[in-house]
């Protein structure tokens, strides 16, 4: 076991923890806040679980998907509108909650986590077929072009699958504003998608000719 990729990731998890629980029962002003819990639970379990599975038979994936440092200048700033709708997104769902402003029924908010849950088992896929997934824009040694599974739907399935995820996320949280904040994740994501397009068609063999093969991006028959 790599030590050093090991302590980090655990590091990475309980800091990336402990900020969620700040973001969400700070501002809410208590710690009886059931969607937030719920939230916690659904998001950080999972993860924790993935982390475990990746370090023992891919520790070369986790160590991609640990690493956040973008080199593309366009990606930078796709990093930092994403980081500030995350945060405005949470608070605001805090800061509902706390005043009982726009709240949906709490029927919604256990819909949302039903949806959350489908959405990381397909994020999970995602990584299985692809072991070239990192979370930056880059085209790495001896990268072949993955089109089998989903990879055969929609040119970028991970991306369709944070897009639910993410959006389930204030459905889960039960507050209309912060489901409104996060709806900007969509021109976000397509930026991103756009700009990563363009790399991997100038470095990555055989890209331009997948893209005619599968012809939609994010979501079948539409875009």
């Amino acid at each position: 076991m790599d030590k050093k990729l090991f302590v980090g990731a655990l590091v990475k998890f309980f800091s990336g923890l402990v900020a969620f629980a700040v973001l969400l029962f700070l501002p809410a002003g208590t710690f009886n806040y059931p969607q937030a819990w719920i939230l916690t639970a659904i998001l950080f379990i999972p993860m924790f679980i993935a982390g475990f599975v990746m370090m023992a038979k891919n520790p070369e994936l986790l160590r991609k998907r640990l690493n956040a440092k973008e080199n593309e200048s366009e990606q930078k700033q796709v990093i930092l509108f994403s980081g500030i709708m995350f945060l405005a997104a949470f608070v605001s769902a805090a800061l509902s909650f706390r005043f009982d402003l726009l709240m949906m029924p709490f029927s919604v908010s256990i819909a949302g986590a039903v949806i959350f849950l489908a959405a990381y088992i397909l994020y999970a896929e995602v990584l299985r077929e692809n072991t070239y997934l990192s979370r930056t824009i880059e085209v790495q040694e001896d990268q072949k072009v993955i089109d089998t599974g989903l990879y055969g739907v929609v040119r970028h399935p991970m991306y369709m699958a944070t897009v639910v995820l993410f959006l389930s996320m204030p459905l889960v949280l039960g507050s209309v504003i912060s489901f409104a904040i996060m709806l900007l994740y969509i021109p976000i994501i397509v930026k991103r998608i756009r700009n990563e397009e363009e790399v991997l068609e100038k470095g990555l063999a055989g890209y331009t000719e997948y893209k005619k093969k599968v012809r939609y991006r994010l979501i079948p028959f539409i875009w």
